[in-house]
């Protein structure tokens, strides 16, 4: 799913940037573009933020 449309930015490739250390909207935007345009999919950028930082890692 496209989380940011103006830069085609999807929910996994966010979900990779967050697992490699983008942990803010500067960094996520840095990383992947999402939210550097027009900046309406920054709420739903901060809860996946949030939604990661606050999930435990699953033990392998």
């Amino acid at each position: 799913m496209f989380v940011c449309v103006c830069s085609a930015v999807s929910d996994r490739q966010v979900e990779r940037a967050l697992d490699e250390g983008a942990d803010t909207l500067d960094a996520l935007a840095a990383k992947t573009g999402a939210g550097a345009c027009c900046g309406s999919c920054r709420p739903l950028l901060l809860n996946l933020i949030d939604e990661h930082r606050y999930t435990p890692a699953l033990a392998a």
